[in-house]
């Protein structure tokens, strides 16, 4: 297999891993953090949480990728953040049938909706996990 694949293929496969992170902390935050804290608190604190979990995750990615420098970085944090939306949109419209308005509601950051802090986790995670790692 060409490295050039087997990036992208490890990619996609350390997205998986960030999907099980945020549908983990969802859960959770739903069970315990909800009826201790209500649904404006725990849904920020889950938010925080989960861009954390991916983080830590991204920080395994980076070295195990052999990626160096800002732009294949960041296209990688691009495609993930791609698959982040395309999967939020076509499970929340298909199995959950949300619609639309109730979709763009979660990226309402002036109505205390957070969850563009996983979009920019996950788009900048990778060049933040690089910078890191260059020292």
């Amino acid at each position: 297999m060409e490295y050039s694949t087997l990036v992208w293929a490890l990619a996609f496969c350390a997205w998986i891993g960030f999907a099980g992170i945020a549908i983990l902390c969802g859960a959770l935050r739903v069970k315990l953090l909800e009826p201790r804290l209500g649904e404006p608190v725990a849904h920020v604190v889950g938010t925080v949480v989960a861009c954390v979990g991916i983080l830590a995750a991204i920080q395994l990615f980076v070295p195990a990728s052999g990626l160096q420098g800002t732009w294949p970085l960041m296209r990688v944090g691009a495609f993930w953040t791609a698959l982040t939306i395309c999967f939020e949109f076509a499970f929340g419209r298909l199995v959950l049938k949300k619609s639309f308005e109730a979709l763009f509601a979660d990226y309402n950051f002036f109505k205390g909706r957070v969850w563009l802090l996983v979009l920019l986790t996950t788009f900048y995670g990778p060049v933040v996990a690089g910078m890191l790692r260059a020292g």
